[in-house]
C-alpha cells in the first residue's frame, strides 16, 4: 500500500515536470523540467528498490543520477555556444 502511495505521488510529479517540458516558456526551462523528470524518475527506482528489498537498485539510480546530470551540462553547454567543444575566438574560459 505504502509502495502504491509513495509511486504514485513521484509519478504525478513526473507528470507536472513532463508538462513544464512541454509547456516552458524557454528552451532552458524546458531542459530543466527535463532534468527535474529524470530525477523523479530516479527517485521511483529508489522507491523500488527500497520496497523489492533489493539494494541494487540504489547502485542503477545512481548511476542513472550521473548520467543525467551529465546529459543535461552538455545539453545547457551545446545550447550556449552552439558546440560541445571549448568556445571559438578569445572567450574568456573562466566561466566554464
Amino acid at each position: 500500500m505504502l509502495f502504491a502511495v509513495a509511486s504514485l505521488a513521484v509519478a504525478v510529479s513526473m507528470l507536472f515536470a513532463l508538462i513544464r517540458a512541454l509547456a516552458g516558456p524557454s528552451v532552458f526551462d524546458r531542459i530543466l523540467a527535463v532534468n527535474m523528470f529524470g530525477t523523479k524518475t530516479v527517485l521511483l527506482i529508489a522507491i523500488a528498490g527500497f520496497f523489492m528489498g533489493r539494494p541494487e537498485f540504489l547502485d542503477i539510480a545512481l548511476a542513472y543520477a550521473l548520467i543525467n546530470f551529465i546529459g543535461t551540462i552538455a545539453v545547457m553547454k551545446f545550447f550556449r555556444y552552439r558546440t560541445l567543444g571549448l568556445p571559438r575566438g578569445g572567450e574568456d574560459l573562466g566561466d566554464l
